[in-house]
């Protein structure tokens, strides 16, 4: 068996992007692990999850909102990681490695909300 969600092309890229994430996160020192570390990881595992919750929710505008809410969180990370760049925790290469993975996420719900929209 297998949820409506899990096909969605927009929540397997996310699942993806939490992943690389996660294995930037060892990366950090360890006095980010209760601070900026623990804020990317909320952040990473809030889109996955807002986008499955979405797609559980029967009214298109609950659909919408929640898809919204998973691409606050991806420019959240975003954000982070150039933040996390900029102190140095991680590289600049670090960063290039994962933004495609960000960009895809986030063009992938734009274009799922898009589609709630119009329907």
């Amino acid at each position: 068996m297998e949820y409506q969600f899990e096909k969605l092309n927009a929540w397997q890229e996310s699942r993806k992007m939490v992943l690389a994430v996660y294995q930037l996160l060892k990366k950090f020192p360890s006095e980010e692990r209760f601070a900026l570390c623990d804020q990317l990881r909320r952040a990473a595992i809030s889109v996955p999850s807002n986008i499955a919750e979405g797609n559980g929710r029967m009214a298109v505008k609950e659909q919408i909102h929640f898809l919204e809410i998973a691409f606050g969180s991806v420019m959240e990370i975003y954000s982070q990681l150039q933040l996390a760049v900029d102190l140095g925790y991680i590289s600049d290469e670090d960063f290039k490695q994962v933004k495609p993975l960000i960009y895809n996420t986030s063009k992938l719900i734009s274009g799922l909300r898009s589609s709630k929209v119009t329907s």
